[in-house]
């Protein structure tokens, strides 16, 4: 029996992530009737779908209200289900207010620069929202530990848990540099979290390791302006 709906739960839940662009995943966000089953389905099963509009990938989350069933213990309530430490968890807050908050700057002023020329032709097209690495930019593990370091316990600590958070699809490592993962850009609840990242503690340590960034990145060009 053809079941769509079920074959694209059972792929979400086995391969935890579906890029926007896969079938099953594109009729999920466009199809009404299709959406309407799916959520309904993975209600009964006290999941829902995570995606955001920005986003490149889709997944699967446990459901509000069911939160408190999975991750409130007898001690203390879970920070998640996938056995991170705190530090790793204040890491992967870190590394998604380092990689996600400017890839979203970057997004929507892409958005707002296509819909202002846009207006100015008659017959233009809608263009999908940018995801790529062309607004994805990387953080040099160096900058990390630089700014951080102190504040998560350590160089091997913090390498430590980049493997971790590396395995669970949170990020990318490669040559030393921190790469957006398929997870990290559902990891959290942008329109709550993005106001208490900049309006809170993080918001000058993360102004911080945005500076070294920007100065790294001059360092690099101009090493390879010498190569």
């Amino acid at each position: 029996m053809n079941d769509p709906v079920a074959a694209l739960i059972a792929r979400l839940l086995a391969e935890r992530w579906l890029p926007r662009e896969d079938e099953l995943a594109r009729q999920a966000l466009t199809d009404a009737g299709f959406r309407e089953e799916l959520d309904r389905r993975l209600a009964a099963a006290g999941l829902r779908l995570l995606d955001h509009p920005y986003a490149a990938h889709v997944g699967i989350a446990v459901a509000k209200a069911q939160e408190a069933a999975v991750f409130a213990g007898p001690k203390a309530w879970s920070a998640s289900n996938l056995g991170l430490d705190r530090d790793a968890v204040a890491l992967l807050v870190v590394l998604w207010s380092l990689l996600i908050l400017p890839k979203r700057q970057r997004q929507i002023s892409r958005i707002e620069a296509d819909r202002d020329q846009e207006q100015a032709q008659i017959f233009a097209e809608m263009k999908p929202v940018p995801v790529g690495e062309e607004v994805a930019e990387p953080l040099a593990e160096r900058t990390l530990l630089a700014d951080f370091g102190d504040r998560l316990g350590g160089k091997m600590r913090i390498n430590m848990n980049l493997g971790a958070l590396a395995r669970h699809g949170f990020i990318v490592r490669r040559k030393e540099r921190i790469y957006e993962g398929p997870l990290l850009d559902l990891a959290f609840d942008y329109e709550r979290t993005a106001r208490r990242v900049l309006d809170g503690a993080l918001a000058f340590v993360v102004e911080q390791a945005r500076q070294s960034a920007r100065e790294d990145a001059v360092d690099d060009e101009a090493e390879a302006g010498h190569v």
